[in-house]
């Protein structure tokens, strides 16, 4: 389990990059515990230290030569689609909230093939799968233009050329 101390850039789960603004011991309903205190703009998040289920939906944010290797090393074929909604949903949220960048970045692939091949049958993604791939665009975009410097609405465009060579 990582360790994670003041100023550290984390994501976390579907709120995505935050940083930790303290650790801090709090009291909620008279009990006294460790909390990590994640700052997202405005927004604040206490994750309790000793809760293994919410301290497992933050990762640390990827370095550069990370998200090179990551790429470099992304397979090509997709897998399967998943063809039960309820497995399928499953399946993605799961991903979603503990998977790390590389499972996020997969799904979010695997979805646009997906929009791609409904496209050109005049049909289009389900709704759910939809904001599925927003979330998962979001996440990515977010953490990858962090790392590298560069506007969050280019980071499709970089991954794709990348994935492409």
């Amino acid at each position: 389990m990582n360790i994670y101390k003041e100023g550290d850039m984390v994501v976390y789960g579907t709120e995505g990059l935050c940083r930790v603004q303290e650790v801090t011991d709090m009291t909620f309903d008279g009990r006294t515990d460790r909390y990590y205190v994640l700052k997202r703009g405005e927004s604040l998040t206490y994750v309790p230290v000793n809760n293994e289920k919410s301290v497992s939906k933050m990762r640390p944010v990827l370095t550069k030569d990370e998200i090179t290797q990551l790429l470099d090393t992304m397979p090509l074929e997709n897998d399967p689609w998943i063809s039960n909604d309820r497995d399928r949903q499953a399946a993605f949220k799961e991903i979603i909230l503990y998977g790390d960048i590389r499972d996020i970045i997969l799904l979010a692939r695997k979805l646009k093939y997906k929009q791609r091949d409904q496209e050109a049958h005049g049909k289009k993604l389900h709704l759910v799968d939809e904001r599925v791939f927003k979330e998962a665009e979001k996440l990515i975009s977010e953490e990858l233009a962090y790392v590298l410097g560069i506007d969050r609405d280019k980071v499709i465009e970089y991954l794709v050329d990348k994935l492409e060579k």
